[in-house]
């Protein structure tokens, strides 16, 4: 993923988790308490200077009673665009057995079948046949 995309995903998620954490009517002390996270912590990351990891989105989603998907997807770890890889992702992000580097690590492999499939399939297009007839 390129740099400039993951501080945009991280701003838009620091944005969202802030109009959650208003329209649930929480202040961001009452918010890090609740999801067991500090709260210059929670601060960084509304304004998008932390990514956090999905253990701590999980735990975000949790006590705002929101979606943990959307978050995953505001953090761009989710793509919503693919067709393809949100159920794997997801199941790999809920796994309690796995640790966040072992997560991690999944995804990085994951994303990396997909865009090496995806290279192979432009590469080996069908070519048809020149008719020199003509």
């Amino acid at each position: 993923m390129a740099k400039g995309k993951v501080s945009n995903a991280v701003g838009t998620l620091g944005d969202y988790l802030k109009e959650q954490r208003t329209s649930a009517q929480l202040s961001l002390r009452q918010l890090a308490e609740q999801a067991g996270v500090s709260n210059p912590y929670l601060s960084q990351i509304e304004r998008g200077l932390r990514k956090p990891s999905a253990e701590v989105l999980q735990q975000l989603a949790r006590a705002l009673r929101i979606s943990a998907e959307q978050l995953y997807i505001r953090a761009g770890i989710v793509s919503p665009d693919d067709g393809v890889g949100g159920s794997v992702e997801l199941a790999v992000l809920g796994d309690p057995h796995l640790t966040e580097r072992q997560k991690q690590s999944l995804l990085d492999v994951y994303q990396s079948f997909l865009a090496m499939n995806e290279a192979q399939a432009g590469v080996a297009a069908p070519v048809e046949p020149v008719n020199d007839d003509d």
